[in-house]
C-alpha cells in the first residue's frame, strides 16, 4: 500500500499538532522621520511553511563520497543527524540508535538541485488545462509570480525524486522580456507550494533574450503594424524602459525610507524589479547567443544589478573568460541545440569548456523528463569534455549539478555540497553516478529518507497518481 507520507505530514500540520509556520516576512517599518502614518508592506505574503518530514540518525558507511565542491573521499562514512550532515570522516562510530547502511561499493553525493525547471506550472499530464506556466499577456509581466501556478500534485516531482533531485527552481516560462518571479523548493510531497518552499531562499527573476519575445509579441502574437518587440533591438529597448520605471519607483522608496511622509503606491510589476535593484531578488535569464549576453552584461551595470545566471547558454564557451570575470553563471545542456536558429551554434563541449575558464557551469533540465536523469546529462559532457582533451575529475563534475545551481539559487550556504552543519539533502548511488546504469538508491531530504529504489511501496506517490495507470512508476 503506498504511503501518502506528503499528505500526513500536511493534515498534521493543518491541525496543529506540530509548527508548521514561518516567519511572516513582514518588512520592518522604516525609520519615520515623518508622517506617523507610514507604513511598511508584507514583502513576503505567502511564506514558506516547510517542515522536515521527521527523520532519525543514518550512517550512510564506507561509500565513495563526492563532497559537491570538487572532492572524493574512498571509503568514508557520512553521518546524518538531525536534518543535517553531521560528520564525514572514516570509521566514524555510532551508538545503537543510529541506522547503519552499508554503502561499501556505492557513490554518496549532494542531492541534485535543478536550477531551470518548470515542474508544477507544466505538469504531467501536459494538458492546456494544467499549462500554467507562460503568462503571454504581455512582453513585461513581472508582477507574476511562478509559485501562483505551481499544481504540487504533479506526478513530475516523485519523478525526478527518484532521479536524485532533492530541490529545484521552479521558473515561469520565456514568452516574455520579463516573465516574473521564480521560486526554489525542495522535492517533497506537500498539499501546497507554500509547504515546498525552500526556507530563507530567495525569489528569483526570469528574464528571456532573443527569438522567443519577438515571436510571440512582434512576427507572431503581437499583430502588424504595432507589435513589439519585433527585433532584438527592441527586446533591448523594452527592458530598459522597465528598467527606469523601476530605479524611479527604487528612488520614490528610498525616499520615503529615508524622511517618511505619505507611502508611494504599489506597483506588482516593480516590487519585483526594485526588487532585483536592492539586490534581494537574482536574475536568471534565458539567453542563447553570445552577443546577447554580452549585451545583457552592459545593460546590468547600466542599471546596477547583477545577472545570476544566464539559461540555455549554448554560445557560453566563446565568453567563458568574461563569464568568468563577471562572476556569471551558465546554466546548460549537455547536447540539447539546433532546434532554433538562436540555439544553432551549440557544441557538445560547452559546458567543459565554461568550467575549465574557471566560470561557475551548471547542468539543467527545462525538462519533466530530462530532470530525471541529469547525472547522465552531466556524464555526457563530462565525456564530451574530454574527448577534446578538457581533464575534469568526475568530482569536479559533480559541482555542476549541486554547487554551483546552488550558489546560482543563493542556497549554497544551506545544500549543494556535503559539508558539516548543512542540510542533510543526499543521494546514495548504487553505482558511479555517471554510468549509464547508477540508479539513485535512496534520496534523503533533510536527513528524511524520501526515497527507496528497494522500497517501491514505501515511497510516496502523488494523490493525482493514485489509482491510474503507472501509478508511482520512476523508470
Amino acid at each position: 500500500m503506498k504511503r501518502a507520507i506528503g499528505l500526513a505530514t500536511a493534515i498534521i500540520c493543518a491541525t496543529g499538532l506540530v509548527s508548521c509556520g514561518g516567519d511572516n516576512g513582514i518588512e520592518s517599518e522604516p525609520e519615520n522621520t515623518g508622517s506617523t502614518e507610514t507604513a511598511g508592506f508584507d514583502k513576503n505574503p505567502y511564506p514558506s511553511t516547510y517542515e522536515p518530514y521527521p527523520s532519525q540518525p543514518v550512517l550512510l558507511q564506507g561509500a565513495t563520497v563526492y563532497d559537491g565542491i570538487g572532492g572524493v573521499f574512498e571509503n568514508y562514512d557520512v553521518l546524518l543527524s538531525d536534518g543535517n550532515i553531521a560528520e564525514i570522516g572514516e570509521s566514524i562510530e555510532v551508538g545503537d540508535d543510529v541506522d547503519v547502511i552499508d554503502a561499501s561499493g556505492k557513490f554518496v553525493t549532494p542531492g541534485i538541485i535543478d536550477n531551470h525547471s518548470h515542474l508544477g506550472v507544466y505538469p504531467s499530464p501536459g494538458v492546456s488545462a494544467h499549462g500554467d506556466g507562460n503568462e503571454i499577456s504581455g512582453p513585461v509581466t513581472a508582477e507574476v509570480w511562478a509559485e501562483h501556478s505551481v499544481w504540487p500534485q504533479d506526478p513530475g516531482f516523485t519523478r525526478s525524486l527518484a532521479g536524485g533531485v532533492t530541490s529545484m527552481q521552479i521558473l515561469p516560462g520565456s514568452a516574455n522580456l520579463f516573465g516574473g518571479r521564480g521560486v526554489i523548493v525542495k522535492n517533497i510531497r506537500a498539499r501546497t507550494v507554500q509547504g515546498m518552499k525552500f526556507p530563507d531562499a530567495p525569489y528569483t527573476l526570469k528574464m528571456a533574450c532573443g527569438e522567443n519575445p519577438k515571436r510571440v509579441y512582434g512576427y507572431g502574437g503581437g499583430g502588424f503594424p504595432g507589435g513589439a518587440p519585433y527585433s532584438r533591438m527592441g527586446n533591448l529597448a523594452g527592458y530598459r524602459n522597465s528598467w527606469i520605471k523601476a530605479t524611479e519607483y527604487k528612488q520614490k522608496w528610498d525616499k520615503w525610507e529615508e524622511d517618511g511622509g505619505d507611502m508611494p503606491a504599489r506597483d506588482l510589476e516593480l516590487d519585483t524589479l526594485k526588487g532585483v535593484l536592492d539586490g534581494d531578488i537574482l536574475v536568471h535569464m534565458h539567453c542563447y547567443r553570445v552577443d546577447e549576453m554580452a549585451q545583457i552584461i552592459d545593460m546590468s551595470k547600466e542599471f546596477g544589478y547583477k545577472v545570476s545566471s544566464f539559461h540555455h547558454a549554448v554560445e557560453s564557451y566563446k565568453i567563458a573568460d568574461k563569464l568568468a570575470d563577471e562572476g556569471i553563471c551558465s546554466s546548460m545542456w549537455a547536447d540539447w541545440w539546433g532546434f532554433k536558429m538562436e540555439a544553432y551554434d551549440g557544441i557538445p563541449e560547452n559546458i567543459p569548456m565554461v568550467h575549465n575558464a574557471g566560470a561557475c557551469a551548471i547542468v539543467h533540465s527545462d525538462s519533466d523528463i530530462g530532470i530525471q536523469r541529469l547525472n547522465q546529462e552531466a556524464a555526457k559532457a563530462l565525456s564530451d569534455g574530454r574527448r577534446v582533451g578538457i581533464e575534469i575529475s568526475d568530482a569536479d563534475a559533480w559541482t555542476w549539478l549541486t554547487s554551483n545551481p546552488a550558489k546560482s539559487l543563493g542556497i549554497f550556504d544551506q545544500t549543494g555540497s556535503l559539508e558539516t552543519g548543512k542540510d542533510a539533502d543526499v543521494v546514495l548511488w548504487n553505482t558511479n553516478p555517471f554510468s549509464v546504469y547508477a540508479k539513485a538508491e535512496k534520496v534523503f531530504i533533510d536527513g528524511a529518507l524520501m526515497y527507496d529504489l528497494n522500497a517501491p511501496d514505501e515511497n510516496a506517490v502523488t494523490d493525482f497518481e493514485l489509482g491510474q495507470p503507472g501509478e508511482g512508476d520512476t523508470k
